[in-house]
């Protein structure tokens, strides 16, 4: 079945723009509501949200379309998205509902879906709810409408479940962070989290006012960060996005980590506490470097397909617990059932405060493979994969990298773009490499 509506992390579009109307969103809780009571017979949902102005339109549009299918609702107010996941699966509800566009600027908005358990949805549950969009709708009567009502403390209750991610015999007491939460879900939460730990927190980003979520700050604007840590003279910076389930941690040089090396600072700590990691998932983008690192420790390395549902998707797959994106996006298995950057910010800490090594001192040896990224315009209608210039340029370059090196070739989903992408040891030998495929690309055929 055709995906209409639902991307790699739900549905997502421009505020007033079709999906991301009051109408349409009414519809989809209402076709959700109907999904749901197929297996359930009086389902109870949660609706979190961040700061955006919509927000609040949404979650009436939400609200109206689950109580008119006999749903009943509880409403948390701004909170991170895996806060949500957290509430979902530890108040037994049927599902858990972000309206959240995380990284995006305000204009936009989207909606995503957890299971009773916390995780997200496969694609099937997904094309049934495409399928109940299609369906007329079916009000219940007055008697049988779905109640809604107010969760008080869900703020309180998830800054407890982050805490308790956290080594109990360790302290943040000594350190200096400055928390940037995007003027997004974790404005709130993030600061008391790690100021209840002992740390002295400086706040940037936790001001917002409904349109200014992401603008400047977050962890798609690092750049924040690194100021406020030197104009400080903090220890660490900590970077959310606007849903708080992605990280980016600077450290008092002006370092910034990206999700790769981070995510092998988590599996290097967890096997100095002489704990088994059988393997970890990245993503096609992941750098090999990490890889490399992985396997010389003796784990195993998988690459999901971009997006942190199909890490997820491989991690659970496998059996493992540790996996995430160069964006941040983290996942410990161990510790929530899906990606929650205030936690993995907590696991990272707890690395270093137990060690007593700085965070760069954990990446000795592991130095980043420069990539090259070379976008080529496709023609419309144009194969790139009939292209037989193109297997020929990749066996070329194949025996040069050679156990240094990789190449990634894919479409953009969103634009007639082909992109390139050569990592390799060697700069010039990522460049040479990429400007020869992409010869082969731009071949008359």
């Amino acid at each position: 079945m055709t995906r209409r509506y639902f991307g790699t992390d739900g549905i997502r579009g421009t505020v007033g723009q079709s999906p991301i109307t009051p109408d349409f969103v009414l519809r989809l809780g209402h076709a959700v509501g109907q999904v749901l009571r197929r297996t359930d017979p009086s389902p109870t949902v949660l609706i979190g949200k961040d700061t955006r102005i919509s927000g609040y339109m949404l979650e009436s549009a939400l609200e109206a379309g689950f109580a008119s299918a006999g749903v009943n609702v509880l409403l948390t107010g701004p909170l991170p998205t895996p806060g949500v996941a957290y509430l979902t699966r530890a108040l037994r509800l049927s599902l858990g509902v972000v309206i959240s566009a995380s990284h995006n600027p305000f204009a936009d908005n989207g909606i995503k879906f957890f299971s009773a358990r916390g995780e997200k949805l496969p694609d099937d549950w997904e094309a049934q709810v495409e399928a109940a969009l299609d369906e007329p709708p079916r009000w219940v009567d007055s008697a049988s409408l779905g109640r809604a009502r107010r969760i008080e403390d869900a703020r309180g209750r998830y800054v407890e479940f982050c805490k308790a991610t956290f080594g109990a015999n360790l302290s943040l007491k000594g350190l200096k962070l400055v928390v940037d939460g995007a003027h997004g879900a974790a404005y709130q939460v993030a600061p008391n989290v790690f100021h209840e730990l002992g740390a002295e927190v400086i706040s940037i980003g936790c001001g917002p006012n409904g349109l200014n979520i992401n603008e400047g700050v977050g962890a798609t604007h690092p750049e924040a960060l690194v100021k406020a840590v030197a104009e400080h003279g903090a220890d660490y910076g900590i970077a959310l996005d606007g849903d708080a389930d992605r990280l980016q941690i600077v450290d008092a040089q002006g370092r910034l980590f990206n999700g790769d090396e981070l995510l092998y600072v988590l599996v290097a700590d967890r096997l100095d506490q002489g704990e088994a990691v059988p393997g970890a998932v990245g993503t096609l983008m992941t750098n090999m470097a990490v890889e490399l690192a992985l396997q010389q420790r003796g784990v195993d390395f998988v690459r999901a397909k971009v997006g942190d549902r199909y890490v997820l998707e491989e991690l659970v797959s496998r059996g493992w617990q540790l996996g995430g994106e160069g964006s941040g996006h983290l996942i410990a298995l161990d510790r929530h059932t899906t990606g929650d950057g205030i936690v993995s910010a907590l696991q990272v800490l707890q690395a270093v405060v137990r060690s007593g090594r700085p965070l760069a001192n954990w990446l000795e040896g592991v130095s980043l493979f420069p990539q090259v990224l070379i976008n080529v315009r496709l023609q419309p209608g144009q194969d790139w994969k009939a292209n037989p210039h193109l297997p020929a340029a990749q066996a070329k370059v194949a025996p040069l990298l050679a156990g240094k090196g990789r190449v990634l070739i894919r479409a953009s989903g969103t634009e007639p773009l082909l992109r390139v992408m050569v990592e390799a040891s060697e700069p010039a030998l990522a460049r040479s490499c990429a400007e020869q495929l992409v010869e082969a690309v731009k071949a008359p055929y």
